[in-house]
């Protein structure tokens, strides 16, 4: 065991870096690079960008920790069947936002909105993964939801996870309520989520999942705070 404390919300926790995770969370350019599908329908993209920095800070220290480092990504295939049926809620939900729609992308290739194996699905470039990190599809919010994410987690005999991403209430949210019904502990990293709804509410949509998580789904701390911790050990 390398068990760690980390110093989070509401309490402190001992995780072991052998048995822990870092999920990175729909880090791609359709919501966090100019020119992709958030950026395209008017959503401030702003919160998600400065949310690259804290989270490649900790992705570099859990390599160096040995640590495991999983990637997910929301995208549909070509032909959009795995969005469900035309009255889907998930698929009504993402119309708006013109899933499917051909474009040209910031780097000249052709594009289609939250579609596989084009540029609108890619890593954002800081934080593109590594040859050893694993990556993978989900096509609903959660990252468990029809995936092997489960299956690759237990292989890797995972048992914590840190998470990641975009949007804090939305993807990383749903994906932490699915791994805490799995009995995974999951550690959510304040600074490396990110969530453009409610920005200008009193308490924000970011704020008001952090505080639902620390008191139900999980613990939150901040990537400082891991980063100590992986020092000290």
């Amino acid at each position: 065991m390398r068990t760690v404390t980390l110093a989070a919300r509401p309490a402190p926790i001992d995780l072991d870096l052998s048995r822990t995770a870092v999920l990175v969370i729909d880090m791609q350019n359709d919501f966090g690079a100019a020119g992709g599908m958030f950026d395209r329908a008017g959503i401030d993209i702003s919160p998600i960008q400065a949310s690259i920095a804290p989270t490649l800070r900790v992705l570099r220290a859990a390599r160096g920790a040995g640590m495991h480092i999983v990637y997910l990504k929301m995208g549909f295939r070509s032909d959009l069947s795995d969005a469900g049926p035309t009255d889907a809620p998930n698929l009504l939900k993402h119309a708006p936002l013109n899933v499917g729609q051909p474009i040209k992308a910031p780097d000249g290739s052709v594009g289609r909105i939250l579609i596989r194996e084009t540029w609108n699905t890619e890593i954002l470039e800081p934080l593109r993964p590594e040859p050893n990190d694993v990556v993978l599809y989900k096509h609903r919010y959660s990252g468990f939801y029809e995936t092997d994410l489960d299956a690759q987690l237990k292989r890797l005999a995972v048992q914590s996870l840190l998470l990641t991403g975009c949007t804090t209430s939305i993807c990383v949210e749903s994906t932490l309520r699915d791994a805490m019904y799995r009995d995974y502990t999951g550690v959510v990293l304040s600074d490396c989520t990110a969530e453009p709804l409610g920005q200008d509410l009193v308490r924000s949509n970011h704020q008001a999942s952090l505080f639902a998580i620390q008191a139900l789904f999980g613990w939150v701390a901040d990537s400082q705070t891991f980063i100590d911790a992986v020092q000290r050990y």
